[in-house]
C-alpha cells in the first residue's frame, strides 16, 4: 500500500504551530516571523509535504483557474500559424488578472462520441470562429453554464464576439489591385469548412461553407471583382499556398495577372510558385496576402497585405472572460486592419 500523502495538518503539528500558521506560510498573504517559517518548512520538507493540493483549492474556491481555447484543426497548427501565436500572447496577458492558465483544446469528439468539454475543467471558454463543428463546443459549453468568448465567429446572441472587418479589409486590397490596372484576379482562400478541400470555390459550395473569415474575406474582393474566380487550400500554410500557386500559373493562356490570398503564408507560397515557373513579382504577376506577419522566403520583397491586430485580438477576447468571471458585464469588440503596401503588387503590363 502506498504511503499516506502528508498534509497541511501533519506540518502544523511536526512544526508546533497552529493549522493557520502553516497555511499562511505556504499562501504567503500574511507576514510570519523567519523562525516560524523555517520551521514550517523544515518540517514539510521532512515529511514530503510539497504544498496544498491545487485540486482541493479549486474546489474550495469554485474554480480550476483554467481558461479553454478550442481551435478547429490540429492543436501543432496553433504553435505554428503567426497569427494565432501572438493572439494567444494577447489572450494570456487578457487572463492574467485572474491568475488563469490556457487550455488547448481541439473541438473534436471523444472516442466515445462525447466532447472533450464535457468533463474538462475549465472556467470559461474562449472559441476561435464558430464553425459547425466548433457550435457543438458551444452547446456544451451552454449546457455547463460556462462563459464563453468567440474569436472572428458568429454564436448568436448574448456571446460576445471579438470581430475583425474582413470583409472591408479584403474589399481594400482588392481595389489596390484595381487600381493598378488589374482585370484578371484570382482569390486564393483559406479552408471553407472542416472538410479542408482543396480546389475551386463554386457557387454550391460557397452555399454550404462555415468559416466565416473565409466567407467574409471572400465576400470583400468579390465586392470588386464580383466575377473574380477562387479556390481554396487545406490550410494557411506556404506549402498550400504552392500548391494552389502550381494550379493557377501552370497554364500560361489562363494566368491571372494578380492573385490576391487569404493569408500572409499562402501569398508567399504562391510567390514561390510564380518563381518556379519564371514569373516575377511583381512585373509578370502581383501577389497581396493578408495579415500583416512576418514571413520569410520572398528574399528583399515587401509583401502587399492587410494588417490584423492580432494582439489586440487575443488580449480583448481575454479581457471579456475576466470580465464575465468577475460577474460584470462583458462587450462584443470590432477591430480593423491597416493595409501595408509593398512591393509585390505593380501596375498591371500593357
Amino acid at each position: 500500500m502506498a504511503p499516506r500523502r502528508a498534509t497541511l495538518s501533519d506540518v502544523a503539528q511536526e512544526a508546533g504551530v497552529s493549522m493557520s500558521t502553516a497555511s499562511v506560510v505556504f499562501s504567503g498573504k500574511t507576514k510570519v516571523s523567519d523562525a516560524t517559517r523555517d520551521r514550517v518548512l523544515a518540517a514539510a520538507t521532512a515529511l514530503g509535504y510539497t504544498g496544498p493540493d491545487p485540486m482541493a483549492a479549486s474546489l474550495r474556491r469554485g474554480r480550476s483557474g483554467i481558461v479553454a481555447v478550442v481551435l478547429e484543426g490540429q492543436l501543432r497548427e496553433a504553435f505554428l500559424d503567426p497569427v494565432t501565436i501572438p493572439m494567444m500572447d494577447g489572450l494570456a496577458d487578457g487572463v492574467a488578472s485572474l491568475g488563469a492558465g490556457i487550455l488547448l483544446l481541439r473541438d473534436d469528439p471523444t472516442e466515445d462520441g462525447a466532447s472533450a468539454l464535457t468533463t474538462a475543467p475549465v472556467d470559461a471558454a474562449v472559441l476561435i470562429g464558430c464553425s459547425t463543428r466548433t457550435r457543438s463546443s458551444l452547446d456544451v459549453l451552454r449546457s455547463r453554464g460556462l462563459p464563453v468568448v468567440v474569436i472572428e465567429g458568429d454564436a448568436g446572441e448574448g456571446i460576445p464576439r471579438i470581430t475583425l472587418d474582413n470583409r472591408e479589409a479584403a474589399a481594400e486590397i482588392a481595389r489596390h489591385v484595381r487600381h493598378l490596372g488589374h482585370t484578371d484576379v484570382v482569390a486564393v482562400t483559406l479552408a471553407t469548412d472542416s472538410r479542408r478541400e482543396r480546389g475551386g470555390i463554386s457557387p454550391d459550395r460557397l452555399a454550404r461553407a462555415t468559416v466565416d473569415v473565409t466567407v467574409d474575406r471572400l465576400g470583400g474582393v468579390r465586392d470588386v471583382y464580383p466575377d473574380a474566380p477562387a479556390i481554396s487550400a487545406a490550410t494557411s500554410s506556404i506549402d498550400e499556398g504552392l500548391i494552389a500557386g502550381r494550379a493557377l500559373l501552370g497554364a500560361p493562356a489562363s494566368r491571372p495577372t494578380a492573385v490576391l490570398a487569404q493569408s500572409d503564408l499562402l501569398a508567399v507560397g504562391v510567390i514561390r510558385a510564380a518563381e518556379e515557373f519564371g514569373l516575377r513579382v511583381p512585373q509578370d504577376l502581383s501577389v497581396a496576402g493578408f495579415d500583416g506577419v512576418r514571413v520569410d522566403g520572398i528574399g528583399d520583397h515587401v509583401l502587399t497585405t492587410m494588417v490584423q491586430p492580432a494582439v489586440e485580438k487575443g488580449r480583448a477576447a481575454g479581457e471579456q472572460v475576466a470580465r464575465m468571471l468577475r460577474g460584470e458585464p462583458a462587450a462584443s469588440l470590432h477591430f480593423t486592419c491597416l493595409f501595408r503596401a509593398g512591393t509585390t503588387t505593380a501596375p498591371r503590363r500593357p
